[in-house]
């Protein structure tokens, strides 16, 4: 098998693809924290303070979600098939919701009327909860496995993605992100709004502990098999800890009112997570709970190694010139939200 730097071409991919969806979980997770908000500011000033928080950014960070999805569709088409199928509904759903939320950032301000503006407050705040919500529902049924058969075809019932793991997952990463969207818009406030979110920080970070303990504790207990690579390789407890160090930190920061930092460590948070949830898979993509043998594995769903090697050139390109996009777009928008008629 062809390796780059040592490390074959498919983990290559699932690092690359990894890479990508984290990068995606920490842009679009804070707007979609932020949206997740929305309805707890009253004011109309409030609102369109907040939304224009991530008004210049939040179709950039969408991009990634594209990429993501090509990535993964490029390097591993068999998830890709066998994960849809599946999880038919909940990609359905997220894609409706993708779309109402876009239409109620654009729509909002087209006109005056209070009933128009609070319907697309409506719709943008649900809209953000349940891309955040379904996103853990997805992540859930990946992580404690799906019903695969022959064929590496899905073999479930159509509601199975419906079920208490993947629901608590669900509300952590609802939380999380409303944790790191917080940290985000008082990043870009001042004032009553800055006071305000201060206090529904404290509440976010709560919530996110709570959520995150709870699913925690219940993925040791009923799924242990999560854990088995961290017991065989004690050095992976690294990772873990730091976790929960950028977790602690948080809170730590916050007080201090250094906001800035705990954005960052926000995002470590994200970031880490998501190691974690890489190192309980791999090699394992999609593990099946019907025959260890119809398990979907990075090497089983890889295309062939001449395709992988000519994508990774491609990606090797494009990446740089997305990330780059990315950091000129936060660069030219830094700074705290001043309205002006060009304002959503």
């Amino acid at each position: 098998m062809e390796t780059f730097l040592g490390i074959d071409y498919p983990t290559l991919w699932f690092l690359l693809v990894g890479g990508v969806f984290s990068g995606y979980a920490i842009l679009d997770g804070f707007d979609l924290g932020a949206g997740a908000w929305h309805l707890f500011f009253r004011k109309e000033l409030s609102r369109r303070i907040a939304l224009n928080a991530v008004g210049p950014v939040w179709d950039g960070n969408e991009v990634w979600l594209v990429i993501g999805g090509g990535a993964l569709f490029a390097g591993f088409p068999v998830v890709y098939a066998t994960l849809f199928s599946a999880m038919y509904i909940p990609f359905m759903l997220f894609l409706l919701f993708l779309i109402f939320r876009a239409i109620s950032i654009e729509f909002r301000s087209k006109e005056e009327m209070k009933w128009w503006r609070t319907m697309w407050d409506v719709s943008y705040s649900v809209s953000s909860i349940m891309l955040a919500f379904l996103l853990g529902i997805v992540l859930g049924n990946v992580l404690q496995g799906i019903a695969i058969g022959p064929g590496l075809e899905f073999q479930g019932h159509w509601l199975e993605f419906i079920n208490p793991y993947a629901i608590m997952v669900g509300f952590t990463t609802l939380a999380l992100f409303m944790m790191h969207g917080a940290i985000y818009l008082l990043m870009k406030t001042r004032g009553k709004l800055f006071v305000k979110l201060t206090n529904l920080l404290k509440r976010g970070i709560i919530f996110f502990v709570v959520a995150f303990g709870i699913t925690t504790l219940f993925t040791l207990i009923y799924i242990p098999h999560l854990s088995d690579d961290f017991k065989s390789h004690p050095a992976l407890f690294i990772i873990p800890l730091l976790a929960f160090l950028s977790i602690a930190n948080i809170p730590r920061l916050a007080s201090k009112k250094r906001f800035k930092l705990a954005f960052i460590f926000s995002s470590l948070t994200v970031a880490f997570l998501l190691i974690l949830v890489a190192i309980e898979l791999y090699p394992v993509l999609i593990m099946s709970t019907v025959d260890p043998m119809y398990d979907i594995t990075v090497y089983n769903a890889a295309s062939s190694q001449k395709s992988l090697s000519i994508m990774l050139i491609i990606a090797a390109i494009g990446a740089p010139l997305v990330l780059a996009y990315t950091i000129f777009v936060y660069k030219t928008f830094s700074g705290k939200v001043e309205l002006d008629e060009t304002s959503y």
